[in-house]
């Protein structure tokens, strides 16, 4: 394999997240706590990958 297929393009803190999906920070961390994201908890810190966030919202909307 490839590196460019090895790496994730990883976004970290629900601020971030927030950015990436369009919705406020508040309605981010409410969605990250209640299991609606394919997002993790990693040392305390929300991270998700961006391709697997906007294909579900791709899904969601479809």
């Amino acid at each position: 394999m490839a590196d460019a297929e090895n790496k994730l393009d990883l976004v970290w803190g629900a601020e971030a997240i927030a950015k990436v999906i369009g919705r406020s920070t508040r309605a981010t961390f409410h969605m990250l706590d209640n299991g609606e994201l394919p997002a993790k908890k990693v040392g305390g810190r929300w991270v998700a990958e961006r391709g697997k966030l906007i294909a579900f919202f791709v899904e969601t909307a479809a």
